[in-house]
């Protein structure tokens, strides 16, 4: 286990990759995606068909705000369809955000973390600057 400082880390954000299979389950995402979007305020940025950055398969990405997380993921826990779910901080450390510091809803999916900068990475919420 590697000891981390007592530093405190500050959380700009969150995302939320919702998964799927762009021939079988993107209209199941679509309407995750809605659901969340009616019942939250959150963005709802992209419906990414082909892998992009660290993930191998083709995901929804959802932006919301730090106070947006006790109700956004315990809804995506209930109400995620039988898609598999990442949800990681948005902090100075993309590498951390979506390893250490992530959560998986359903089964984890093996990122290419190698492809993420060892610095800030991703877009903010609309409002929020680093």
């Amino acid at each position: 286990m590697i000891e981390k400082t007592t530093q405190s880390v500050t959380n700009l954000g969150y995302h939320a990759h919702i998964y799927y299979d762009p021939t079988k389950t993107r209209a199941v995402a679509e309407r995750v995606c809605a659901a969340l979007g009616d019942k939250f305020p959150v963005e709802i940025e992209e419906f990414r068909d082909t892998p992009r950055g660290p993930h191998p398969i083709s995901n929804a990405l959802i932006i919301f705000k730090p106070d947006q997380f006790e109700h956004v993921v315990p809804y995506l826990m209930l109400n995620r369809e039988g898609l598999d779910v990442l949800v990681h901080p948005l902090t100075t450390d993309a590498v951390e955000d979506h390893s250490s510091y992530a959560i998986w809803l359903g089964n984890p999916v093996e990122l290419k973390l190698h492809t993420l900068p060892r610095g800030r990475g991703g877009q903010l919420p609309s409002g929020v600057s680093a």
